[in-house]
This record gives C-alpha cells, sequence and structure tokens, in this order.
C-alpha cells in the first residue's frame, strides 16, 4: 500500500481504491488548512492512472465529519469567512467533476459540513448504529453554505429539503436511507471491520471486475447531466458514449459477449 501523510489529510492507495481520511480527531471538523489538503488529495487520485475508485472516510470511530471548525470561524472576518466557503465549494466541486467514482464511507456522526461533503460523493455507505446524520447550522444562526442547501434539495424534494434544514434536525441512517441520502447501511463488529467491506464493496467497480472508464463516465453524465436542459444531457451522454466507444475495455467487452466469456476489464 502506498501512503503520504500532509497535516489534516491522509492518502493512500490499496488496490485500485484511493482512500481520503480526514484526520483531526475527534470530530474531523475542516478548516481553510484541511479544505487545502482535501483538494490536493482530489487531485492527487485525479491524475493517478492507477486510481479507479476514490473513498473518503473520517479518522477514528466517533465521527465522519462535524463540518466546520466553530472555533476558527468566531476568530476569522467575514472576508475570510466567504472565501473559505468559496473554496470549500470549489474542492467539493472536483468530486463531482473527476469521473472516477466517489464513495463515502460514513463511520460515525454526519452533520453539517460533514454530510455536506458527504453529498459531493457519488454514493454514501453508513455503519448501522453509528452516529446521527442532518444539517443543523440553523441552530447556529446559519444556513449549510457547503453546498447543503443546493445539494439536499437535489438529492430528495425541495419541501422535504427544507423542512429538515429549517428544523435543525438531525436523525439515524435509517431515515437518511428511507429519505435517499445514504445508499446502504451495513453491519459491522467494527469500525476496521466496516472499512473492509468498503474497501472491497469500492474493488468491484476497479479492473478487471468492471470497466471503471464506464463507471466514471456514467458518473459524469449524470453528474453534468442532471444540471442542463435534457437536450443538453442527450448531448452529453452521446459525446461520452462515443469516448467509451474508442475505448480498449469497450472493445474488450464487446468481444467477451461474443465470445461468451467473462470479460478482463483494463480501465483504459
Amino acid at each position: 500500500m502506498e501512503a503520504t501523510k500532509t497535516k489534516l489529510v491522509d492518502y493512500r492507495v490499496k488496490n485500485a481504491v484511493a482512500w481520503i481520511e480526514l484526520t483531526d480527531p475527534p470530530a474531523n471538523t475542516y478548516t481553510y488548512e484541511m479544505m487545502r489538503d482535501l483538494d490536493d488529495a482530489i487531485l492527487k487520485a485525479r491524475f493517478d492512472e492507477n486510481v479507479h475508485v476514490i473513498v473518503l472516510r473520517g479518522a477514528g470511530e466517533k465521527f465522519f465529519c462535524a463540518g466546520a471548525n466553530i472555533n476558527m470561524l468566531k476568530t476569522v472576518n467575514p472576508t475570510f469567512k466567504y472565501y473559505f466557503c468559496l473554496h470549500a465549494n470549489e474542492t467539493l466541486n472536483r468530486f463531482e467533476h473527476t469521473p472516477k467514482l466517489v464513495i463515502a464511507a460514513l463511520n460515525g456522526h454526519t452533520v453539517g459540513g460533514g454530510l455536506e461533503i458527504a453529498m459531493a460523493a457519488d454514493l454514501r455507505i453508513a455503519r448501522r448504529g453509528a452516529g446521527k446524520i442532518g444539517l443543523p447550522e440553523v441552530t447556529l444562526g446559519v444556513l449549510p453554505g457547503t453546498g447543503g442547501t443546493q445539494r439536499l434539495a437535489r438529492l430528495i424534494n425541495k419541501a422535504t429539503a427544507i423542512e429538515l434544514m429549517a428544523t435543525g434536525e438531525t436523525f439515524d441512517f435509517e431515515r437518511a436511507k428511507e429519505l435517499g441520502i445514504v445508499n446502504q447501511i451495513w453491519d459491522a463488529a467494527s469500525n476496521d471491520e466496516f472499512l473492509e467491506k468498503v474497501q472491497k464493496y469500492a474493488e468491484q467497480f476497479c479492473p478487471p471486475n468492471k470497466a471503471a472508464k464506464a463507471v466514471g463516465r456514467i458518473k459524469r453524465s449524470v453528474q453534468s447531466g442532471g444540471e442542463v436542459t435534457f437536450e443538453a444531457a442527450l448531448a452529453i451522454e452521446r459525446e461520452l458514449q462515443q469516448q467509451l466507444f474508442q475505448s480498449e475495455d469497450a472493445k474488450e467487452g464487446l468481444s467477451a459477449y461474443v465470445e461468451k466469456r467473462k470479460p478482463n476489464f483494463s480501465g483504459r
């Protein structure tokens, strides 16, 4: 396993899966410095041709992330806060713009900005009983300002999103799954067992098991297509499909189908 360590974000790669870990225990709250490290980690995973899936997690067993560091917000001026939010928006957008599947492994409380980070991932998998989830920023007199108001409304429905944010309610992962915020909830005797299950789950989207390039383009078609007109979305879909038609994996997939064998994908 390859590993590099920055101050507030740990980055490592295992079997074509890049793990990005927020490391500011106990609550893994983020600052501008952590967002800079997170930005660097996303770009590192993006440029690494041997990485096909990205998994995001929090350090420890209590928190995925509790959001922005309140002590930091209390000490900086409004101009800094504005640019802090702008950079955080740009950083989380990188997850959605990267044509590689991003999975958030919710191994603890996922509240406030922590949920905003998780919603920038493509899939969210939670450990049963590990914590609460929600956007309680209204209790501080502010709104979810790292994409929360926009991503939650797109992920579920506007009325329910407004209700959840206006009440500031936090709830368990089971309700989050019912609402469509969480994809799956897994039982695990320990945090390590949960994260190992996530590793195995992520590996199914990597070569030779899956055509990772196709997985990435499916993600990009949905992420980009959902923000434009239907006609424009179909054009995006066609262009991405054309890229795949020219890929080695498409040739392998078609050949394997004709030859009645299991495909051996390369991710190219």
